[in-house]
């Protein structure tokens, strides 16, 4: 009957092919435009390449160019007045609910030019899908209306608003807003859930922002990146590739001997190596220091163990007066925290020579290990066990 569309499915069916075409879309987006488009983090064989290109052309309307070009300058211009969509500077409200028309607006002839390098540029890019955005979906909405009749029209609205809510809205507003860190990248990007499933681990953002060129946005035991177990399954059949997941860094238990690839494995590392200092050396030392602060400071033991490893940059005017109001009377923690940002400077500082880095590391193990703290001098040893090559 033509009312129910020529697969005539019921409601429960008619729901299973809905998730799998919003999911198919999602996949798209994450593999093709995110990891492979933007950030050159993945090789597609050209046929899965080009379904992708298809199915977005008919689900999204969006072109491969426009959306490299703006991911790619919200990294290079993340949370300041020229980020396309930031919730810091926009408010969240804005990001998202407006988060679709943010990126029209974004998409202009300068920023595609600077940033929209490297995408196709064949025949069907440049006769149907740039010039004929429209047209791929309203093929869809005859598609979905001939395959299931009139409720045709609410699984094509679902569609159409899929990715406007759930990736220019959700990921890019909820992600640099809520949520927990991993990793004190330098903006305020934050991975919704442990679990990317729903959004294709495009959930997991403070570990995307800290490693942009990784296939893999899963970091931690816990964290589920379902995107990286579609790039494994196309592997499987020759269908993808990726180019890297992890830093460059090995840990070598026992290694004593600092050397130029020490400190290279270090700064390859210097993320998680900063995490490890949170949890080795700061949270032991806080707690220790805890029943000696006086019963003024006590109450904010809770904000200065979220103040001692934020990013610098991130810190507000008021939070860094209180920081360094509670620094002032601890000597310990003073050095700590000191001697964190010290580390920081050896992969920050440009224009050292790779020997004057490995003194620089070697000085900061040297004072560490005669600070008389004993978790301070515990990672110094832990340093020092890092290399560009895994154990023999």
């Amino acid at each position: 009957m033509w009312f129910n569309g020529l697969l005539d499915l019921s409601v429960m069916q008619l729901i299973l092919v809905v998730l799998g075409m919003t999911h198919i879309t999602i996949v798209s987006v994450t593999l093709y435009l995110h990891r492979h488009s933007a950030h050159n983090a993945l090789d597609l064989h050209p046929v899965l390449k080009h379904f992708f290109r298809f199915w977005l052309w008919l689900t999204t309307a969006q072109n491969t160019k426009e959306w490299t070009a703006i991911h790619r300058k919200h990294h290079a211009k993340c949370e300041t007045e020229e980020d396309p969509h930031s919730p810091v500077v926009l408010g969240i409200r804005k990001v998202v609910l407006q988060g679709a028309e943010l990126y029209a607006e974004a998409a202009t002839p300068e920023t595609l030019n600077r940033y929209g390098q490297r995408t196709p540029e064949d025949w069907l890019e440049r006769n149907v899908y740039t010039p004929h955005k429209a047209l791929g979906i309203a093929l869809m909405a005859v598609l979905d209306l001939a395959l299931f009749g009139v409720n045709g029209i609410w699984i094509w609205a679902i569609q159409m608003m899929w990715i406007p809510v759930w990736a220019a809205g959700v990921v890019n507003g909820v992600g640099h807003w809520f949520g927990y860190r991993n990793f004190e990248c330098a903006d305020n990007a934050r991975n919704i859930s442990p679990l990317g499933i729903l959004i294709g681990g495009e959930e997991l953002h403070n570990n995307h922002h800290t490693y942009p060129n990784s296939a893999k946005l899963s970091r931690r035991w816990y964290e589920v990146d379902i995107g990286w177990g579609y790039i494994r399954l196309f592997q499987l059949f020759g269908l993808a590739k990726p180019k890297g997941y992890r830093p460059i860094a090995h840990f070598v238990p026992g290694k004593q001997d600092m050397d130029v690839e020490t400190v290279q494995a270090v700064a390859n590392n210097r993320f998680d190596i900063m995490r490890q200092y949170r949890k080795r050396v700061m949270e032991p030392v806080l707690r220790q220091q805890k029943s000696l602060m006086d019963e003024e400071v006590r109450p904010r033991y809770r904000k200065l163990k979220q103040l001692l490893s934020r990013e610098v940059t991130l810190i507000k005017p008021k939070e860094k007066e209180t920081l360094e109001t509670l620094l002032e009377r601890n000597v310990i923690l003073r050095q700590i925290y000191d001697k964190s940002h010290e580390l920081q400077a050896l992969w920050r500082q440009r224009g050292l020579k790779p020997q004057e880095k490995l003194n620089a590391l070697k000085e900061w193990c040297k004072e560490a290990e005669a600070s008389g703290i004993r978790h301070l001098e515990e990672f110094a040893a832990h340093l020092r066990a890092h290399s560009l090559r895994p154990s023999v």
